[in-house]
């Protein structure tokens, strides 16, 4: 490859990475790592958020299966630069902090805006910038750049965070905190406007091979759904993407039972989010040189084990250690798994023209976490709350956990019985 090919060739892996973590800033970055701060500003308790994100769920969940459709038939360049520009445009409404209503109706624009035209364009141009025997290292990189673009984004939101809030945040005010949120939400804004520009002017103008008229195949549809590795992918998908979920509130649990204050807490999760660089990257190498389904077996088995004990575990001098070790960990297997388990369509044989089909289906089932998972942990929390209701919610993850490991044996097993994937899918 020409040294010219090669830039060109990095250049479009840099704004996927970019442009595919900043466009999700907005809804997930703030109550990821600004959390206790965002509660207090909007007045609201984890229930209620919980509630107004599941919108967003629901609004992705129809969006996933014909964006993976549009996804195989347009380039990529104009739908998602119009679809970050759209997002950011939602941070600006953000920024005057509304009400129950006005937020609900923003998460569920953002359901649209970030998923509609833009999710199954980058996956597909993530495999295919992969190639055939590099899909590990492509997700990898994916899933490590985007966290490099989470971590940094958050570490000036928390540098933002601290100039506005006083020294001693336990004095800040109700004004305070609204004014510190507004700062942070406009940096965000601000960053998912940016990548669409980038996007624009950098990825190429490409059209698919079938011509915008034509009508989509259903039978190729079908073809996907009879497929049992895309199900038991999905289902993987749903248990790991409920771990990632559970890490929007680990800033409440070390602002609550762990004794930190708000930007301490959001300092400690935000500084973590730098493991998820070397988390996925290291778990791509691993999946292709083992098989993305064994790697995903072993992260599992680490998630049971360090949500058993967080579970058990009560803060003080001699867990202390324990307890901060054992969400590094979670952090980092819950990381790697969003590596690997898309890596995973070139193993189990996913025909590469299905691939947004494929990739629509499997969104809308495996992504339903969006839809449950903030209202349930939500009311876990609220209903015994401080330190019960964290423990609770650990032991869910732990079984989650223990669900996703049996269903990744299972598909392990299936591929070793068969020795080969899926005849209806198979590349030919």
């Amino acid at each position: 490859m020409k040294r010219s090919e090669t830039f060109r060739h990095w250049i479009i892996i840099f704004c996927l990475i970019f442009g595919g973590e900043m466009i999700f800033g907005l809804p997930f970055h703030l109550p990821r790592f600004f959390r206790p701060t965002l509660l207090h500003a909007l007045n609201m308790n984890n229930t209620e958020l919980g509630d107004t994100m599941s919108v967003y769920g629901i609004m992705a969940m129809l969006s996933y299966f014909p964006g993976g459709i549009l996804a195989d038939r347009f380039s990529a360049r104009k739908l998602m630069s119009l679809s970050q520009f759209a997002t950011g445009l939602g941070g600006i409404y953000m920024m005057t902090l509304p009400g129950k209503t006005g937020l609900t109706i923003l998460y569920g624009y953002w359901g649209i805006t970030t998923i509609f035209l833009f999710w199954a364009g980058m996956l597909k141009a993530t495999r295919i910038w992969g190639g055939k025997f590099r899909q590990g290292q492509a997700f990898g990189i994916l899933e490590a750049g985007r966290g490099m673009m989470a971590a940094g984004a958050a570490s000036l939101g928390v540098v933002v965070l601290g100039f506005i809030l006083p020294a001693t945040v336990t004095d800040a005010t109700f004004s305070d905190r609204q004014s510190a949120m507004r700062w942070v939400t406009g940096l965000y804004a601000l960053l998912a406007m940016l990548a669409a520009v980038f996007t624009w002017f950098t990825v190429p103008d490409t059209k698919a091979k079938q011509t915008e008229k034509k009508k989509y195949n259903f039978s190729e549809l079908i073809q996907v759904l009879k497929s049992r590795v895309v199900w038991l992918q999905a289902l993987i998908v749903i248990f790991a993407y409920c771990g990632f979920k559970a890490i929007d509130f680990y800033t409440l649990y070390c602002a609550g039972p762990l004794g930190m204050d708000e930007v301490a807490a959001a300092a400690f999760v935000s500084q973590m989010a730098y493991i998820r660089i070397g988390a996925a990257v290291l778990a791509g190498l691993l999946a292709d040189r083992f098989s993305g389904s064994r790697v995903i077996v072993w992260l599992f088995s680490i998630l049971f084990i360090v949500f058993t004990i967080l579970q058990l575990a009560n803060p003080g001098v001699n867990t202390g250690i324990l307890i901060f070790t054992s969400l590094i960990i979670s952090m980092i297997a819950v990381y790697a798994l969003r590596g690997v388990y898309f890596a995973m369509m070139e193993e189990t044989g996913i025909r590469r023209h299905l691939t947004g089909t494929a990739i629509g289906v499997i969104s809308v089932i495996g992504f339903t976490p969006d839809v449950f998972f903030y209202p349930l942990a939500g009311r876990i929390i609220d209903r015994d709350p401080g330190l019960p209701g964290f423990q609770n919610m650990f032991l869910l993850l732990s079984l989650i956990s223990l669900a996703g490991m049996a269903t990744a044996i299972f598909l392990t097993w299936l591929k070793n019985r068969t020795n080969e994937p899926d005849a209806e899918t198979t590349e030919r």
